[in-house]
C-alpha cells in the first residue's frame, strides 16, 4: 500500500506531462500581396464563415495575442488544428452557395477571426471563428 502511494504522484506527473498541447496561433512564413486596385476582379461573397471546435479534458483554454492555446491531459473531440479546421469549413460554405472553388482564381480578402473558450476544471472547448470576403479574379 505504502509503494501504491508513491507511485501515485509519479503516474499523475506522467499523464499531465503527455496531455496534449495547442497553440492557436496561425503563422505564416510566406506574405502573398495581391494588388485589388484595377477592375479584374469581382467580389463574389461577402461574409463567408466557417468554425471549428475541439474539446479536452483536465486543461485549460484561453485567447492570448493573436490565437487560442489549450493545455490539456487528452483532446476527446475535434481537430487539433482549429484554424486550418475553419478555414476548411468557409470553403465547404463557400461551395454550398457559389459552387466549387477547383478551377476558379479565388482569394480570400477581409480575412477575420475570433475565438472563445469555455473553461470548466474537467473540460475545456476552444473554439475559433472565421469570416472573409471572396473575390475572383479574371483569367
Amino acid at each position: 500500500m505504502n509503494r501504491c502511494r508513491r507511485m501515485l504522484p509519479v503516474l499523475v506527473s506522467a499523464g499531465v506531462l503527455a496531455g496534449c498541447a495547442t497553440s492557436g496561433v496561425f503563422p505564416s512564413a510566406t506574405l502573398t500581396a495581391v494588388e485589388l486596385s484595377e477592375a479584374n476582379f469581382r467580389v463574389v461573397a461577402t461574409d463567408v464563415g466557417g468554425t471549428a471546435t475541439a474539446g479536452y479534458v483536465f486543461g485549460l483554454s484561453g485567447g492570448f495575442g493573436i490565437g487560442i492555446q489549450t493545455l490539456a491531459v487528452a483532446r476527446i473531440e475535434g481537430e487539433g488544428d482549429l484554424y486550418a479546421a475553419a478555414l476548411r469549413d468557409l470553403w465547404r460554405t463557400f461551395e454550398e452557395v457559389e459552387g466549387p472553388v477547383t478551377g476558379r482564381r479565388l482569394a480570400l480578402v477581409n480575412v477575420r477571426h475570433d475565438t472563445e473558450a469555455l473553461n470548466l476544471f474537467v473540460y475545456t472547448r476552444p473554439t475559433v471563428w472565421i469570416r472573409a470576403d471572396v473575390v475572383e479574379f479574371d483569367p
